[in-house]
Formats: structure tokens, C-alpha cells, sequence
């Protein structure tokens, strides 16, 4: 809602202009100029309505379904899920799996979802949703236009999560699995699953204490570690 911000911007910069605050009136100028353009960055469609649009990417594996939260016309944000995509047999399986999901636990029903690809529920959610929100929810699989643009751009923002995400665990595979394989290999014992580490301290020899830590798969296992009393040799 930046219209009453935008008046009080524009008074405050012609009140400061007329009683010679000229430095001033340049600040509020500036703020002015400033919340413009992030209006104008946020009007993402000619109409005013209150839409989500919903598309994924997946692989053989996984899914990623972005959201894209549109109000009077305005992004006001966006989110992205990950789904299990291994025993789904079409797009349109995961995506009516995931709008029964995801609408089931919001507390705001937009007027329209803008869908990627048709679902087989698509009458049934539509009546529930409409039920949910009090007034007629429609269910859009767009063909041309703005609104298939829309829906590609949430589609290709939810291809760049799934590659960035894919990218992040194969790095962090080679820093936990693949460390733990390499120093397998190094010690000429194979693959390394477990590893128990102890460590022993005493106070001048006296007061004997065994740590236990633990990792399994290259990662801490805190639930296993242990402290250990030494009472005897």
C-alpha cells in the first residue's frame, strides 16, 4: 500500500520547499523518488487482482514448486518447496498433490492460482478453496500472453533452486562422504561409515575422563557422543 506514503513523502518535501528547508526537501525528494521505483519493480501484472502462481521443475527425484504471491497487481514475495517427484507420474500429479497441501494450512486464499499444468482436482479444490475463502476461487492453467510469461518465470526460478540445491548437496557429499572415503583409502581399510574418536584428560594424573565423539556419513553424531569415568587402568 504505498499511496498514503507517497502522500505524506510529496507534503512533507512541499512543506520543507516552502519554509526554505531546502536540503531537507531534497531528502524527502530522494525518499520519494526511492519508493517509486520499488512500486513500479513490484507491479508485476495490469490487473489488481490477488493471485498465487504456481509452478515446479523436478527430476528423476526431486521437485522444487515455486510460489509467487501477487497482490493488487504487486509481487510481494515468493517461496519454494521441495517434494518427493520419485512415484509421481506427471507434473500435474505433484502440483495437485502440493495446492491440497500447501492451501490446506494458509490462513489467505488469493482470488485466482495461476497453475502450470492442469490438475485432476482441479473442480473439486476449486470448490473448496471457495469455501475456504467466501468467494469464488478460479483454478488458471495459462496458454499465452502475460500469464504464461508469469508462469514461465516462476518455472525457471524454480529450475534455479533445484540446480542450486543439487549443486550444494553434491559439495557437501564430497566434504562429509567423500572425506570420510578418502581417508579410508589413505589407511587401506575401504569405505569409512563410522568413526569413534576418544580423547583422555586427567588433572595431574589424577581424575581420569574419556570424551567420545562420533561421526557417521561425514557428520556429527552428537546423540552418540559420550564421557566416559576412567576408574581403573
Amino acid at each position: 500500500h504505498y499511496e498514503p506514503l507517497l502522500r505524506s513523502l510529496k507534503e512533507k518535501m512541499e512543506q520543507a520547499s516552502e519554509q526554505m528547508e531546502f536540503e531537507k526537501a531534497i531528502e524527502y525528494r530522494e525518499l520519494l523518488n526511492s519508493v517509486k521505483q520499488v512500486a513500479q519493480k513490484q507491479k508485476i501484472t495490469s490487473s489488481m487482482e490477488d493471485r498465487d502462481i504456481v509452478a515446479l521443475a523436478r527430476d528423476e527425484r526431486d521437485a522444487v514448486v515455486q510460489v509467487f504471491f501477487v497482490r493488487d497487481g504487486r509481487l510481494i514475495g515468493r517461496e519454494h518447496f521441495h517434494v518427493e517427484a520419485g512415484t509421481a507420474e506427471s507434473n500435474g500429479q505433484i502440483l495437485n498433490g502440493f495446492v491440497k497441501q500447501f492451501y490446506a494450512g494458509t490462513p489467505f486464499i488469493p482470488r485466482e492460482l495461476w497453475l502450470q499444468y492442469p490438475i485432476t482436482d482441479s473442480e473439486v479444490i476449486s470448490q473448496w478453496l471457495t469455501a475456504k475463502r467466501g468467494q469464488k476461487v478460479r483454478l488458471v492453467v495459462p496458454q499465452k500472453g502475460e500469464k504464461e510469461r508469469l508462469v514461465e518465470l516462476a518455472a525457471r526460478n524454480a529450475a534455479l533452486v533445484l540446480s542450486q540445491d543439487k549443486e550444494r548437496i553434491k559439495k557437501e557429499e564430497l566434504r562429509t562422504i567423500g572425506a570420510m572415503n578418502q581417508i579410508g583409502a589413505l589407511i587401506g581399510i575401504g569405505a569409512v561409515r563410522r568413526v569413534e574418536a576418544f580423547d583422555i584428560s586427567n588433572t595431574s594424573g589424577v581424575e581420569s575422563v574419556g570424551s567420545m565423539v562420533v561421526y557417521e556419513d561425514g557428520k556429527p553424531k552428537r546423540s552418540d557422543y559420550r564421557k566416559f569415568k576412567i576408574r581403573t587402568v
